[in-house]
């Protein structure tokens, strides 16, 4: 397989699973931030994975890979 093709399946795989990582972070921050009061004291922690799981695939979405 030549090397052009590989980086093609690389970044499509990237930005698929940035899609997914940007989905399961955003629906985690909207379920946290709308139970707080179900979750008490683990609505901080919650908060900070979901976030840095949507931070996580808004980079993988939108960052270049390397040619």
């Amino acid at each position: 397989m030549s090397e052009e093709g590989d980086t093609f399946w690389v970044s499509l795989a990237e930005k698929f699973f940035g899609l997914i990582v940007l989905l399961i972070g955003g629906v985690m921050l909207y379920l946290t931030a709308t139970s707080t009061d179900v979750l008490g004291a683990f609505s901080l922690f919650f908060g900070v994975v979901s976030f840095v799981l949507f931070a996580i695939g808004l980079f993988l979405l939108l960052v270049r890979s390397t040619e």
